[in-house]
């Protein structure tokens, strides 16, 4: 039997270049992508517009579902909702669905697990296991959608995973959404945030993207980083910050700094003056998220005095500060939380030394 192409994750040329490869019209492909991407189509039979000889041909060929809703779980102090997805091979990974002031947002991921292995993070103990297609990161959306009949108005990739390491089918992901047969996401309500990969950023800037860039700085210090974001031992903060304001430079656009605060580790008032030194010049915005506890890591959330002292202290700083306090933390679907546990085994992974996993990195 032949196997089945999965056409989920196809951008319109390449739905195109299929169609006409199994003797179709090209047109079929627009009305395809739009059944797969903008009307959240489970299976062809819903696709009403097409005459059942084809849907038959279709369902005979292709096959439309990369991933399915394995178990969700509702917040009872917010209402988020998080998603375990079951994948195509029996692995899993999870997503979330949060609505505040009127947008509502989905949290993608891009991996199984994840390489970097930030100690804070709950993903990075899972060790990695490999990168989602770009059908399987915008199938997260598409059963969203259909689960909750929502029209989505953001998208952020700070789920599962390190975005900039699985490039190709991130990119390729958010300009579907943001297509206009599509879901038609604007590109400003899509951000991509990454560890710093510094040669993924470069190329972000070199071809224009128009979606957010967001960096989990995490620390002031090398040393600092060098802990939490163990991706800095090769991208070094000074490369890091060289690459974003090149980036703002050439883009004319602002960079958002994820900056999660940490108990007697990042939080003190010397952080806070580095802080602003280290970013003063840079246009950009910075969240500051008190960090969600993990049962299974040993770090811990800074009292609310020590989170005022430390927002005192950025006062005169020459950026916008913002607090954000992560959705979803009764479900472990908070920021650093989302970590699959069935069937997936829950491990931690080496830490990235230079002699280690690093040299794989980009």
């Amino acid at each position: 039997m032949t196997e089945k192409t999965i056409i989920t994750g196809y951008t319109l040329p390449e739905l195109e270049e299929w169609a006409t490869g199994i003797g179709e019209k090209p047109f079929r492909a627009r009305q395809l992508y739009q059944w797969i991407y903008q009307k959240n189509a489970r299976s062809f039979d819903e696709m009403l517009n097409l005459s059942k000889d084809l849907r038959k041909k279709l369902a005979e060929t292709a096959a439309l579902n990369v991933l399915s809703i394995d178990r969700k779980m509702v917040s009872q102090k917010d209402g988020s909702i998080k998603y375990l997805f079951r994948l195509h091979d029996g692995l899993a990974v999870e997503s979330v669905y949060m609505e505040e002031g009127g947008r509502k947002t989905v949290c993608l991921s891009t991996m199984v697990g994840c390489p970097i292995a930030c100690p804070y993070c709950a993903t990075g103990s899972m060790g990695f296991k490999k990168n989602l297609s770009s059908g399987e990161i915008i199938g997260q959306l598409v059963q969203i959608r259909r689960d909750l009949n929502v029209r989505v108005s953001n998208i952020v990739f700070m789920g599962m995973g390190e975005p900039f390491l699985n490039y190709e089918n991130v990119i390729k992901a958010a300009n579907i959404m943001n297509s206009e047969l599509g879901p038609e996401i604007a590109a400003r309500r899509i951000t991509i945030s990454t560890a710093g990969i510094v040669p993924a950023i470069r190329r972000f800037t070199h071809e224009n993207h128009r979606f957010k860039l967001a960096i989990s700085l995490n620390g002031t210090t090398d040393l600092q980083r060098d802990e939490l974001v163990p991706i800095n031992r090769k991208y070094p903060l000074n490369e890091l910050l060289a690459a974003v304001r090149d980036y703002t430079k050439k883009s004319h656009r602002r960079v958002t700094f994820e900056y999660i605060l940490i108990a007697g580790f990042n939080d003190s008032a010397d952080d806070a003056r580095r802080l602003t030194g280290l970013l003063g010049q840079i246009p950009c915005k910075i969240n500051v998220i008190p960090y969600n506890e993990n049962e299974f890591l040993p770090y811990r959330a800074p009292s609310e005095k020590t989170l005022n002292d430390f927002l005192r202290h950025l006062y005169k700083a020459p950026f916008a500060v913002t607090v954000r306090r992560s959705k979803g933390q009764d479900i472990a679907a908070a920021c650093g939380q989302l970590a699959t546990r069935t069937r997936n085994r829950f491990t931690r992974a080496p830490r990235l030394t230079s002699s280690g996993p690093l040299q794989n990195i980009v």
